[in-house]
């Protein structure tokens, strides 16, 4: 599996692209929300040759949703999220304004991801694991074979996602990481929601918040 990664929006989020021999492709947390940023994004797609075949969402922060119905208008494909980050998508729209963002469109999920139940796509399959405690239907991704996490807003380069938004907890993000996490292989490799790419055993050994 590659991963490919850009970083939009003025929340500076990164949206990943996960595709494989096949061309068949997931694209994760779409938080291209101009038409510039929507360009690169389909450019790309593009010039690799890829099937857009998947939009999840890791949660349903504004900065990771901005692209979910640009994506859904340019490709026409299915759209999962966990249940119940539900309330959470739908809050986006009575906020975007305030923010900035009266462009935003809002997109419905067309099912639901259920851990423990792999995505598939092309010859890959990703671990679905629950996550919460930075949002309430928070989820990761994992691949096995190459060791990768798509994590989203849980774990960070030396840091963790916020916990003083609605729904957000400490404690259970803490376990969420702890049990989700820290039970992989230090090999494993984390792209984050924000920032550059970390190591399970990285975090382990140097994350404070994790001590």
């Amino acid at each position: 599996m590659v991963v490919s990664g850009f970083t939009f929006n003025a929340f500076s989020e990164n949206t990943y692209l996960l595709h494989d021999a096949t061309k068949q492709c997931v694209i994760v947390d779409p938080g291209c929300y101009d038409k510039a940023e929507q360009q690169a994004l389909r450019a790309f797609i593009e010039a690799q040759g890829l099937q857009v075949v998947l939009l999840v969402n890791t949660h349903c922060h504004i900065d990771h949703v901005f692209g979910n119905q640009f994506i859904l208008d340019t490709y026409q494909v299915p759209f999962l999220i966990h249940e119940a980050d539900l309330p959470t998508l739908r809050a986006v729209p009575t906020y975007a304004p305030s923010y900035g963002f009266a462009q935003y469109q809002p997109a419905e999920p067309t099912g639901f991801l259920t851990p423990g139940t792999p995505v598939t796509f092309g010859t890959t399959e990703l671990e679905v694991r629950f996550a919460p405690g930075h949002a309430p239907g928070h989820v990761v991704f994992y691949h096995v074979p190459t060791q990768v996490v798509i994590g989203g807003d849980v774990l960070f380069q030396g840091s963790i996602g916020r916990t003083d938004l609605p729904g957000g907890d400490y404690n259970t993000l803490i376990n969420s990481i702890r049990t989700e996490l820290l039970t992989l292989p230090d090999a494993v490799t984390v792209y984050p929601g924000h920032g550059p790419a970390t190591t399970i055993g990285a975090e382990r050994v140097g994350n404070p918040f994790l001590r």
